[in-house]
């Protein structure tokens, strides 16, 4: 039945207020469990930032010495590696009119405070991004400027490839990607794999970021019974991001799913990693710096120059080329 003729309704009333609530809902990919996991390295101070790495002489079982014998010879100095990684310089900036900025808005007081909220967050994934990418590490040239290596591109070591894959690595001063190679399925084996070369050269990775897909292929994994377990009461405090975790015959790893650092390589990978052996080195922390006012708006920048320490690569794994 239809309402009795001139009934005022919500159609014809005019100067209804709108019902707009007080707050902005955002759902977006902003963790950097990666960051959050490894810490700090030392201050850079410059925009190369390098370290050392050293290693001990392969073992041997023919060490057999005479009784009173003398030392006539001396064997070699164990020398240490310089390495190095170039400091990149993140930015993001942002404008808005001062009209923009002064306007009665729902959900915020400032237009440009919430953008340099949202900018700061947009960096720091940035940062997430480089830091798990493998890519290679350049001094600026031209147009284009100074390039952080990602943590896959240094491993050398510890790595495992689709077929005609070949590793990256630091050599001559900057660190080239690697090779992939032809995709394959990712399988508990390539995992065990991959873990008993990083044991045999003396390193126990305790966490492995994968993309979300392969952490839904790494739940499916078997193997030993009670592989898996609930992280509750696990040490899982000190760890950001972490899921559930793997034990195998050389220890626990926590799997960590990432929510958009693996998604644009294809094929993808699986990082291990020892969260002690790596870590962020900062030339400039990250600033807010306001720009020239040359009209009738308010600029800014935020910007960071920072740069991955890799201690010594062999204490990580990769698995590459996987599906």
């Amino acid at each position: 039945m239809t309402a009795i003729a001139n009934t005022a309704t919500t159609l014809t009333t005019k100067g209804i207020h709108e019902d707009l609530e007080n707050t902005i809902y955002r759902v977006a990919p902003f963790k950097t469990p990666f960051q959050a996991n490894i810490g700090a390295a030392p201050k850079a101070t410059n925009t190369y930032h390098e370290w050392q790495t050293e290693g001990l002489e392969t073992p041997v079982a023919t060490n057999i010495q005479l009784e009173g014998d003398d030392v006539a010879s001396f064997d070699s100095e164990d020398s240490s590696v310089r390495v190095g990684n170039y400091c990149q310089i993140f930015r993001k900036t942002g404008i808005v009119s001062e009209t923009d900025n002064v306007v009665k808005k729902a959900g915020r007081a400032s237009e440009v405070n919430r953008q340099k909220v949202l900018k700061g967050l947009a960096l720091r994934t940035d940062m997430e991004m480089t830091f798990l990418a493998n890519g290679p590490s350049a001094q600026q040239s031209g147009g284009v400027g100074r390039k952080c290596a990602g943590l896959p591109a240094w491993l050398t070591s510890n790595v495992s490839f689709g077929t005609g894959g070949a590793a990256g690595g630091f050599s001559g001063g900057t660190v080239a990607a690697a090779s992939p190679g032809t995709a394959r399925s990712f399988t508990e084996a390539l995992l065990k794999n991959v873990r008993a070369t990083a044991f045999a050269n003396g390193a126990t990775p305790n966490q492995v970021y994968v993309g979300p897909t392969d952490k839904q292929v790494m739940s499916g994994f078997t193997g030993i019974a009670g592989i898996r377990k609930e992280v509750a009461g696990d040490e899982q405090a000190t760890i950001i991001g972490g899921a559930d975790v793997y034990v195998d015959d050389f220890g626990k790893m926590t799997l960590i799913p990432h929510q958009y650092a693996f998604n644009a390589n294809s094929p993808n990978f699986a990082l291990l990693v020892d969260p002690n052996m790596v870590g962020v080195a900062t030339l400039r922390g990250i600033e807010t710096v306001p720009l020239a006012k040359t009209g009738d708006a308010e600029k800014f920048m935020i910007l960071a120059e920072k740069t991955l320490v890799v201690r010594n690569e062999k204490a990580h794994a990769a698995i590459f080329a996987i599906n």
